[in-house]
Parts: C-alpha cells; sequence; structure tokens
C-alpha cells in the first residue's frame, strides 16, 4: 500500500497541476502534494511499517512474466524519505521563483518525483526500467524549457548520455530474464539465476555504465557540470539530490546481488574510475570560478566516494554508504539552495565578483558555514558517520592489502581537497569587504531561511544519533552482503 502510494499521489497530483491555471494555486498544489508525499513516507516508516503495508503485487503484463512488484526495502525506505524531504525543501527554498507556464513546470516536477519513486520501490526489473525511463522524461523537458541559455545543446547531450545507458541496461535485463528458470523479471528470479563468469563480465559492462552515467562516475561524468550549471535551480536540486542515487540503488540492489562474479572481477576498476573521477573533480573544483559548477564538481567527488564503498563488499562500506546516501542529499540540496539565492540577489555566480557577504548577510552566512562543513564531513555534522564507514571499508576492502591502501590514500587526499575548494569559496564569498555589488545587500527571506534551517536540522540531528537512520538500513545492507557472499562462497570480512 505504501509503496504504491508513494508512485500515484504525486503522479497524479503532477497530471492535475497541468490544468491549474494561477502560478499560485498550482505552487500551493505542488507543496501541498509533496507534503502529502513525505507524510506518507514517514507513516511507511512508522506506523504502518509491518511488511503487508510494505509490499505490493499485482499483474501487469503476465506474457511477458513481469508483474508490477514493488516494495520498501531498508534503502528503498531511506531513498523514497529522501525524495520526500526533498521536494517540500525545494519549493518552500524556490518559493518567489517565477516560472513561465508554471503549471506545466510543476506538473513535470512532481512527475520527476512519481517516477523516482517508483525507481527506489520496484521489485520487477521491467517495472524498474519502465520508471528509469519515466523518472528521465520529465527532467529532460525541465531543463530544455525552463533552463539557460546554452540549455539545447546541453540538454541534448544529458538526453544522449543517459539514453544510452537506458539501452544497454535494457540489454542487459532482457538477457538475464532470458536465462531465469521461470523467464520472469521479479528480482527474487534475477537473484537465482546462474550465468558463468565470461557472462557475467560482459552483463556487467551493460549495467554498469548505466549506473555510472547517472551518479556519474569517471569518464561518463561529463554531461553533469553542464547540466547542472544550465538547469533551472529547482530542477538542480533534485537532479543532484535525489535522482543521481538512482545508479547507486542499481549498483546495490541490482548489479551486485544478480552479478556476484562479475561485480567482483572488475571491482577494482570501477573502483579506480570512481577514485579517479574523486581526485579529477576536487582538482578541478578548486580552479572553478563559478559557484555552480564548483558545487556540481563536488557532487562527483562525492559520489565517487560512495561507488568505491559499494565496491569494497564489506558491511561497513554497505552501511556507510546507506547513510550517506541520505547525507549527501541533503546537504547539496542545502548549497544550491545558497547559490541560488546568490545568483538571484547579485545577478552572479562568480566568485571573484562577490565578497564580504558575512557583514551583510550573517543568517545566510551562519546556514552556509554549517552545511559547508558538513560536506566536508566535520565530525557532529551528518556527513561524518558515513565518511567514517566508507574508509573504513575502503582499508579492508576485499582486493588486496596494495590496491586497499592506495583507494584509500588517494580517497583521503580527496577530503583535503575538499576542505580546500569548500573553505576557500567561503573565505572568498562571504569574508573579506564588500565590495561595490554586495555592500547594499540583505539577508535571507523567510522561505529561504526556513528550508535551510530545517537542513541545518537535520545536519545535526543525524551527525549527533545516526543510530535511527543506519537501523533503518542495517537489516538490507546485512541481507546483501550476505547474499553477495553466498554466491561468491568467499569469507566476508
Amino acid at each position: 500500500m505504501i509503496p504504491v502510494l508513494l508512485i500515484i499521489f504525486p503522479l497524479l497530483t503532477g497530471l492535475i497541476s497541468f490544468f491549474l491555471k494561477k502560478e499560485q494555486s498550482v505552487r500551493l498544489w505542488a507543496l501541498f502534494s509533496s507534503l502529502i508525499t513525505l507524510l506518507i513516507s514517514v507513516l511507511g516508516l512508522t506506523i504502518l511499517h509491518e511488511e503487508k503495508y510494505l509490499q505490493h503485487q499485482s499483474e501487469w503484463l503476465p506474457g511477458l512474466g513481469s508483474s508490477f512488484s514493488v516494495g520498501l526495502d531498508g534503502m528503498g525506505q531511506l531513498l523514497c524519505l529522501l525524495n520526500a524531504v526533498a521536494y517540500p525543501l525545494i519549493f518552500i527554498a524556490t518559493w518567489n521563483s517565477s516560472y513561465k507556464k508554471a503549471n506545466n513546470y510543476f506538473a513535470l516536477m512532481l512527475l520527476a518525483q512519481a517516477g523516482m519513486m517508483g525507481v527506489f520501490v520496484a521489485m520487477d526489473a521491467l517495472v524498474f526500467y519502465f520508471f528509469w525511463e519515466l523518472a528521465l522524461i520529465p527532467m529532460y523537458f525541465l531543463c530544455s524549457q525552463w533552463g539557460g541559455e546554452k540549455r539545447i545543446p546541453v540538454t541534448f547531450k544529458f538526453f544522449i548520455y543517459t539514453f544510452i545507458g537506458s539501452l544497454l541496461m535494457l540489454i542487459g535485463i532482457l538477457y538475464v530474464q532470458s536465462q531465469t528458470t521461470d523467464h520472469s523479471f521479479d528480482i527474487n528470479s534475477f537473484y537465482k539465476v546462474v550465468l558463468s563468469v565470461k557472462q557475467q563480465g560482459f552483463l556487467f559492462w551493460l549495467f554498469f555504465v548505466a549506473f555510472a552515467i547517472k551518479m556519474p562516475i569517471f569518464p561518463f561524468h561529463t554531461w553533469q557540470p553542464d547540466t547542472y550549471e544550465q538547469s533551472p535551480a529547482s530542477t538542480t536540486m533534485v537532479l543532484s539530490g535525489v535522482m543521481v542515487k538512482m545508479g547507486l540503488l542499481g549498483l546495490i540492489r541490482w548489479l551486485m546481488p544478480v552479478l556476484p562474479l562479475g561485480f567482483h572481477e572488475w571491482g577494482d576498476m570501477a573502483t579506480s574510475m570512481a577514485i579517479t573521477g574523486m581526485v579529477y573533480a576536487s582538482l578541478i573544483a578548486i580552479q572553478q570560478n563559478d559557484l555552480k559548477r564548483l558545487v556540481a564538481y563536488t557532487s562527483i567527488a562525492h559520489m565517487g566516494l560512495m561507488c568505491a564503498a559499494v565496491f569494497a563488499e564489506n558491511r561497513s562500506g554497505m552501511q556507510g554508504v546507506m547513510i550517506q546516501l541520505f547525507s549527501h542529499g541533503i546537504n547539496i540540496i542545502g548549497l544550491w539552495i545558497i547559490v541560488d539565492w546568490i545568483e538571484k540577489k547579485f545577478g552572479t555566480r562568480k566568485i571573484s565578483d562577490l565578497g564580504g557577504l558575512a557583514q551583510k548577510a550573517p543568517v545566510a552566512v551562519t546556514f552556509t558555514v554549517i552545511i559547508a562543513l558538513a560536506n566536508i564531513a566535520l565530525p557532529l555534522t551528518n556527513a561524518f558517520p558515513g565518511e567514517f564507514l566508507m574508509f573504513n571499508s575502503l582499508l579492508t576492502s576485499r582486493t588486496t592489502a596494495v590496491h586497499a591502501i592506495l583507494f584509500t590514500v588517494f580517497a583521503g587526499i580527496c577530503i583535503i581537497l575538499a576542505a580546500i575548494y569548500i573553505l576557500n569559496m567561503i573565505r572568498k564569498v562571504f569574508y573579506g569587504t564588500p565590495n561595490p555589488l554586495t555592500e547594499t545587500t540583505s539577508d535571507l527571506k523567510w522561505n529561504e531561511k526556513l528550508a535551510l534551517g530545517s537542513i541545518v536540522m537535520l545536519v545535526f540531528w543525524i551527525g549527533i544519533y545516526p543510530q535511527l537512520f543506519l537501523d533503518v538500513t542495517n537489516h538490507f545492507s546485512n541481507a546483501i552482503i550476505d547474499k553477495f557472499d553466498a554466491l561468491q562462497f568467499i569469507p566476508a570480512k
């Protein structure tokens, strides 16, 4: 019941939004929809947390061996919660933003939320692919219709990347389905399929490329900075805060347990790509003068660490990734809210054009410093527990000792680089002497304070007491690792 409602409610409210002509009406309607979706997600974690409320299966395409099977495991619950929390924060933070054809804009935003919910709860490979594509379509129109001056070529590049990845994944899904004993797309049938090492190695890359593009992982990342730069602020928040998590979910729920031999065989190569992307993105971020591109490269670095931790193939990494999925989403949305406020206030995103904002906007600088420090995993902030677990997993990963040490060292260097570019950004934008552009500025508005204040509360709540979030995903993390171990016949660390 709960997973069906998480899909159906934003889907229906999104369709209704097309028919609401007044901008204020559709804005209120979208906020109402997002709050009800958040309530449904919270109910699934609290009052209605029994299995009968978290699973649903009905006939869909029996001739193809596919059923409408959806469910909420630990990772699904956390990602649905992230999706549900993100939308009210985004709508509140961008409350004063005006859009041409606002009804279409908010309708597409809600349809994207429904699509991502479907990806997070899908327990059938064909259903998973259906929602994977459904989530992409609204984002394409949001970027191409409401983006910046270069939106058309940038959106086309984004579409081509993701379309090629989706096509490769579809080929992999159809091949695995053909090898199942009951010719079913059900996730349990996929888990039971028996494939040779050669088959799994080939299929691994079909799936991994699709997921790597979505995260994105080097060298499949080139669509991301341009798309984030050209997309409207609220769309960028959805892309970087929520949608990129679809790739990690694919790795953990579908790739790791379905193709364990291929996953293990190519794990070092995938980890090397992720770590290379971390170093590359961090070095590029240091040189950035554009706030949007700086935050975009920050996201690449953080997603690279999560990807590497998954390939560590141990419980520490899995638990670290689980909590970081939520923490990263919250933190990156907070940074985008600040960037959007700066761009609207001063008409520029160039760091060199700014300075001295701390004297004129003390609330803004307070929120920014807290969220920025959380982004570099300062102790007592939400990113610290996850990054600690992930670094521990890299050091104890199931690879050679030399590889484990190298992966950990280079990932650790990226933490230092992150501190450099984040603290430099804060110093240049918020401190120093105000210039003619910034000397007459005002502080955050009520809606921005509300959104950022909520994010700061989550930053400290998870940082001080992460156990509540770890408990949600503990059973799922152990189950995935145990299944992987059983198929690998190798001892767990």
